[in-house]
């Protein structure tokens, strides 16, 4: 069990720090800059013991005031391997109650304001809301209450068992925003006016939430930033777990697998699903259409209204496929016999591929599979998503972020936008991928669309219709373009809301 904080003393220094109250107890937090800050706050019990591979469970209560100055205990997972590891800090703070969250907010004395919950990604298997480049302050200077939150990765969050729920890391996220349904106004915020927005893993979870029934009015608008809806089946989300258990030499069953030694069982998960990447495969940890939280594929039930009535702001980066094809010399390596493979593998019509080869006369075969696989699994599904939601009710906004950044030759990738939609540019991981001279203006254009979404629900640009608006954030100054790149899209069926 958590340890229960010392109770409230009498110094001045203790007066001054910002209190709120929780469903389960008092939380003091520290004045910074602006804005109050709360971190580590329990939204669920520690997942271990009678916990672990279970659905959340409510966190105990506490007596006296909780110290909430420093973030809580992240779950458990590996670094990124090499080169990335580089490029993405993954910060760990040990402990067992990581099933924890953070807020800025401009004052917990305020009234009505909006929320922004922020759901990191790390392909389900890294990440955690303690990234500096996370940091909340900019939203809540700009009189938004932020929330970031850690849920269980990995097998512990989405391994596939018989005895077992699936989808954990899904149901954690649940229940951080039925936390902030129950407690977000004592912080000053608004729990009618809540924005869920997530990157990478992050979306892909925000596009399950919006087709789960049970997340039905936990959120009136969402963001999903290069990150399609998308779930697997049972029987395919299960093979990861079971190569885990068969490494392990022991049943996939959640009992069998709890038995093992933790570190154990996460270098087991890191061997089988060390070598590939979001763009070009290998054994990862997918959501699952469990017939419980999700009944249906989120993709399918969302293009058939399951979001009516929640406002969408999605999009992508120009040249997602950078962050994993430069640094591992992908882009150099690929052979054209090795595109032609990946080109039949994925079943990518030849009139297709020659379009986007005569749109890049110079690019290398590498760079050609890369396009054509950031539009594959992120642009193409998110139009048609798009497409399908014209005239519905709820507004649909679509971006593109397409500023290069010089480093390393990294271009428009994955994950650089974050640093611009947060206002921190200055910060260590910012400044790892989008260098020392990235352009403040274009983060104060992303930064301030972002706010006015949570506001409004309008961030500044023509909604999704016939003629198809897209606001390009770089190169040069933010635009609204009309069906940019519409021959490519064309060459993927089905398209314009065909199903």
């Amino acid at each position: 069990m958590t340890a229960v904080p010392p109770p409230i003393s009498a110094s001045g220094a203790d007066r001054a720090a910002p209190h709120a109250e929780t469903a389960h107890g008092t939380v003091r937090g520290t004045l910074e800059p602006g804005v109050a800050v709360f971190r580590g706050i329990p939204y669920a019990a520690a997942p271990v013991g009678a916990h672990r591979f279970r659905a959340p469970a409510p966190p105990e209560p506490w007596e006296g005031a909780r110290e909430a100055v420093a973030f809580g205990p992240t779950a458990p997972k590996r670094p990124y391997a090499p080169p990335l590891d580089r490029l993405l800090p993954d910060p760990e703070v040990p402990g067992d109650s990581c099933l924890n969250l953070n807020v800025w907010t401009p004052s917990p004395a305020r009234t009505g304001l909006p929320v922004l919950v922020w759901i990191h990604g790390g392909s389900l298997l890294h990440g955690s809301s303690a990234v500096p480049l996370y940091d909340g302050a900019a939203f809540a200077r700009d009189g938004v209450v932020f929330v970031s939150l850690n849920y269980r990765l990995g097998i512990e969050g989405f391994g596939v068992f018989p005895d077992a729920p699936a989808n954990r890391g899904l149901l954690d996220q649940l229940a951080a925003l039925g936390w902030v349904r129950d407690n977000i106004a004592s912080f000053g915020g608004d729990p009618d006016l809540v924005t869920v927005c997530g990157e990478s893993a992050g979306a892909i979870s925000i596009g399950a939430l919006l087709a789960a029934p049970r997340a039905r009015g936990l959120f009136r608008r969402a963001v999903l930033q290069s990150g399609a809806p998308s779930a697997l089946p049972l029987d395919k989300g299960r093979r990861t777990t079971e190569l885990i258990a068969k490494r392990l030499g022991v049943a996939a069953t959640a009992r069998d697998l709890a038995a093992v030694d933790p570190a154990a069982l996460l270098a087991a998960q890191t061997s089988v699903t060390s070598g590939g990447s979001p763009l070009t495969g290998g054994n990862s940890f997918q959501i699952v259409v469990d017939g419980d939280l999700l009944p249906r594929e989120p993709a399918e039930a969302l293009r058939d209204g399951a979001a009516s009535g929640v406002d969408l702001l999605m999009g992508s980066n120009t040249e997602e496929y950078r962050l994993w094809f430069v640094p591992s010399g992908l882009t150099e390596r690929l052979s054209r016999t090795k595109l032609q493979l990946a080109l039949m593998k994925f079943k990518v019509p030849g009139a297709t591929a020659r379009t986007y080869r005569a749109n890049r006369p110079g690019a290398t075969p590498g760079e050609l599979l890369g396009a054509l696989a950031t539009d594959l699994l992120l642009r193409v599904p998110l139009n048609r998503l798009a497409d399908a939601r014209t005239g519905a009710v709820g507004g649909t906004h679509l971006y593109e972020f397409g500023w290069p950044s010089p480093v390393q030759r990294l271009g428009a990738c994955h994950g650089l936008e974050i640093g611009f939609v947060f206002d921190n540019l200055d910060r260590p991981d910012a400044v790892a991928l989008a260098g020392r001279d990235a352009p403040q203006e274009l983060a104060d254009a992303m930064h301030t669309a972002w706010v006015r979404f949570a506001v409004s629900g309008d961030p500044g640009w023509p909604a999704w219709d016939e003629s198809r608006p897209v606001m390009l954030f770089g190169p040069g100054a933010p635009g609204t373009v009309r069906a940019p790149r519409d021959d490519e899209l064309r060459g993927w069926a089905p398209y314009r809301g065909q199903r």
